[in-house]
Order: structure tokens, then sequence, then C-alpha cells
């Protein structure tokens, strides 16, 4: 059984998606589309950067969808992929936007103008130095907990990303978060900073989730032709509606990626292929389901490796 798997903020880099372009001409349709409905060149900020531009949230989130989408395109139209091949679709953050375009639940063009409007209200919920985010490495979750659960409870200090075996992200308040690292520290449990610019997944994007809400609700879904993995609940989902308020949900609440995996895993997945810049969501699945075969899809050498693959 299969899942197909679209990565988040943190998977992009100038250039990406740079030989489907040059290669295909249904990716320049979907880059052009892109720029027309976002009314400004991401396009060019995708394959020739500035960096600096690119980093932006309100330009990252869209960006990443614009790559996901032009691979699943070529994979679909171009080697005849078929969607109903695989069981489940997932997405890391939003990432879960992307899933839900290929799966028909949302038009691209939708996905595109609510991505870019969730990356401003991200980023404007907390102004830029007071927030910040921290990755927990090498103990587990119920670990993490506890000594958040001990800590001194002054400003937001709460687990953003429960990403896989070993790997926890953090995210708050700049002092509380700096607090955190110093207990951490005491336990000998090692933590790395994260290049971010706002706090996000937690409680302090509630203001955020509240922007987005009538955004959402006032956005065409339909119920997805494949069952999409929550990050919420970390559970199969196809109802649209249930879908819509787990979005808004989604914006100050952990990302429930390691739970995800085991519970496809666990529902018969054994091939999980991620869709989009980057190999972080393969490296995930690789700590967390060991028996997993995992595949990345960036290039068309990947396509073409992934397609004799299957042919096995």
């Amino acid at each position: 059984m299969r899942a197909l798997l679209f990565p988040g903020q943190g998977s992009q880099f100038v250039g990406m998606g740079s030989e489907l372009y040059r290669d295909f001409e249904l990716v320049k349709k979907i880059f052009k589309q892109a720029d027309e409905k976002l009314d400004y060149p991401i396009s060019k900020f995708i394959l020739e950067g500035p960096e600096d531009k690119l980093q932006l949230t309100e330009n990252t989130q869209p960006a990443i969808l614009v790559i996901s989408y032009s691979i699943f395109n070529v994979l679909k139209n171009e080697y005849g992929f078929d969607l109903n091949s695989f069981k489940y679709l997932a997405g890391h953050s939003l990432g879960e936007y992307s899933a839900l375009v290929c799966s028909g639940s949302l038009y691209f063009e939708d996905a595109l103008h609510l991505l870019h409007e969730r990356g401003k209200a991200m980023q404007e919920a907390v102004p830029i130095g007071n927030g910040s985010m921290i990755a927990v490495l090498g103990v587990k979750i119920d670990e993490i907990n506890n000594l958040l659960e001990s800590r001194n409870k002054n400003g937001v200090c709460e687990i953003a990303n429960d990403n896989a075996d070993g790997q926890v992200i953090v995210s708050g308040n700049k002092e509380s978060v700096e607090t955190f690292r110093l207990i951490l520290k005491e336990k000998k449990i090692k933590s790395i900073p994260l290049k971010v610019s706002a706090p996000f997944h937690c409680s302090l994007m509630k203001p955020a989730a509240i922007k987005m809400e009538e955004k959402i609700n006032k956005t065409k879904f339909v119920n997805p032709s494949v069952e999409i993995v929550n990050n919420v609940t970390a559970k199969p989902e196809t109802n649209y509606d249930i879908i819509k308020r787990l979005l808004i949900k989604q914006i100050f609440s952990t990302v429930k990626w390691r739970e995800s995996l085991i519970n496809m895993s666990e529902l018969g997945v054994n091939d999980f292929i991620e869709i989009g810049p980057g190999k972080i969501l393969t490296g995930m699945v690789k700590r967390t389901i060991k028996h997993a075969n995992c595949f990345s899809i960036n290039s068309i050498t990947d396509i073409k490796n992934l397609k004799d693959e299957f042919k096995k």
C-alpha cells in the first residue's frame, strides 16, 4: 500500500523545480497560473531568487505548493501514475494544502491564495523577534511534555511539531523558549534554534487562525478523492467540512506527523513517496518507520527510478 507525502516550510530553495520547468510545458503553465493568481512573479522567486524574497513566509508557502503540484502533474500526465494506486495523501503543515489540491478537494488557484494569506497572517500574529522555535533531538515526546509541564508557566512554550522519533519542535515566546533551552541543557538534551520568522503551530498563532477562518470558510472545498491524513488528528479524513475546520485549527496546533506516519503504517502503508522540494519528510519516515520503503521525487531521474521500482 502506498501514500503520497507533501513537504512544508523549510524544504524550499532557490532553483527548485527548474529542471521540470525547463522540460515540461504543463509546469510552465502552472508557474504562469501562480504568477497571475498572486499578481506578482512568484515563479521568478522560485527559479532565480533572491533568496530573501523566497524565504518570506507569504511567498514560501505558495511556492512549495507550486513545486509539489508541478511534480504531481508530471507524474500523472507525463508518466501515467494513477492517483488511485495511493491509499492516503498527507502533507506536513502547509503540505496539507498540496495534498488537498492533488486529491481534487481544493482548486490550485484557491490554495495559492489561501497559502499566501496564511503566510501573511502567521507572520503578522507575532512581531518579528518576539517568537522562537527550537528542534529538540534524541528524546521521546513524553519526556519533553513532562519537562514542559514542570517549567515555570510564564509565557508560551509548546510542542509545535512531533516530526519523528527523536525530533520534536518547540515553539513560543522567545524568552520562554530560551528558558526551556536552559532546562534542556541541564538535562544534557540537545536542541537547535531554527531560522524562522515566527513561532508557528503554537497558541501565539491564534490571531492568524481567526484571520484565516473567514477566508477558509468562504473557499469552495469538496470531499477528496483519496483519504487525507490530517495534521491535527493524525487520522484519515474525507469530509470536507471537517477538513476545513481542522485547517483553521492546524495553524495553532501541534503537527502530529510522527503519529500520522505510524497510523498509515499500521493501516498497511509500506511505500511512502515524498513529492516536493527536498527530502525532509523522507528522513522523518526513515527515523520513524524502520521497515518502510521511501522515495523522494525532485527530478526526472527520480520519477524514472520510481516508475522502474513500481514495475517490480
